[in-house]
């Protein structure tokens, strides 16, 4: 076979890890139907970080959840089709559930105190969450979990095993978090805001680690933020979520240096950064909307300074000046 050929030949087709497609939740109960996640689509590859910004209430954590069914079953309504690793998420069982969930899919969230287990050593956490996974023996488990809290780069590994979580600093606590998602080698990484609750300093440690060991590893990662410089230091696509939807999506550097939604174009603007010395920070105005009664057309209508009457008609189709950059706005 000729170079020529080798080179006319196209490359395979990645199958991805992560394909949602038309994703809805809603929360029934007496009162009202609160619609969280009104009909999102993506796909992640293997080895990419998937960054969703938006404001607090726009459904970013919502989505994670429901991408492991960690939403109380009794209250929650969900729709369309999540397929992770080959797997069809909404069809699985219970037994099938747990597998997945520390196995196949593992989750960073955004306060370890409430999620660390208080009476339980660090240690202990982490070797249960191997055993059950792999089915390995207790030394082999209590070796493996000396390994990630070395790999997560926590000072005195061995000392710390022992330690429970309200022994360990804020920044340590968020580190073996870390090192519980990754003990069963977990393909995807879901990550909700975990560097909210740090300092400055210790914020960029774990941003700079996560992507560390993000390549080393190979997972794919979703990454919760309202942070715009979180996104531009881990991302490798951003989707700005607003009241449910996907309203722009596209590579980091697309949608940071050319935003197309006016919702991003506010988030962009009300961002603080060292060349807004001595000027007045813009601002969106309003509020995000009530979404147990979202309004007929687009959801920003009410607070964008570019409203035409055609937006309060319909919601938006997706729009694609150029095919990998998409937006939910008339204007486009």
């Amino acid at each position: 076979m000729t170079t020529e050929t080798l080179e006319q030949r196209p490359a395979a087709a990645t199958t991805p890890l992560v394909s949602v497609r038309d994703m809805t939740v809603k929360f029934v109960s007496k009162e009202a139907t609160v619609h969280a996640v009104n009909g999102v689509s993506f796909s992640l590859d293997p080895g990419e970080v998937l960054v969703i910004l938006g404001e607090s209430g726009s459904g970013k954590s919502v989505s994670l959840r429901a991408l492991m069914r960690l939403l109380p079953a009794r209250k929650t309504v969900i729709g369309g089709s999540i397929t992770v690793a080959g797997q069809d998420v909404l069809a699985m069982d219970e037994r099938q559930l747990e597998d997945l969930r520390g196995g196949q899919v593992a989750m960073i969230f955004q306060e370890p105190m409430t999620a660390l287990d208080p009476v339980f050593t660090i240690g202990t956490q982490i070797a249960e969450t191997i055993i059950r996974h792999e089915g390995v023996s207790r030394a082999a488990a209590d070796a493996r979990a000396l390994e990630l809290l070395e790999l997560v780069q926590i000072p005195s590994a061995k000392r710390r095993l022992s330690n429970y979580p309200h022994e360990l600093s804020g920044g340590l606590r968020q580190r073996a978090m870390i090192a519980i998602a990754l003990a069963c080698r977990p393909k995807l990484l879901l990550a909700d805001e975990p560097t909210t609750a740090l300092d400055a300093t210790v914020q960029i440690q774990i941003l700079l680690l996560l992507r560390k060991l993000q390549q080393e590893l190979g997972m794919g990662v979703i990454f919760v933020t309202h942070d715009l410089g979180v996104a531009g230091e881990i991302a490798d696509r951003v989707a700005v979520m607003y009241a449910g939807r996907f309203v722009e999506e596209g590579p980091v550097s697309e949608v940071m240096l050319r935003p197309l939604h006016p919702y991003t174009q506010g988030l962009m603007g009300s961002t603080v950064h060292a060349g807004l010395r001595g000027t007045r920070l813009a601002a969106i105005p309003g509020a995000p909307p009530n979404l147990a009664r979202l309004p007929e057309g687009c959801a920003f209508a009410p607070r964008c300074a570019s409203v035409e009457e055609a937006c309060r008609v319909a919601v938006p189709d997706e729009r694609r000046p150029i095919p990998i950059h998409m937006a939910r706005c008339i204007r486009v």
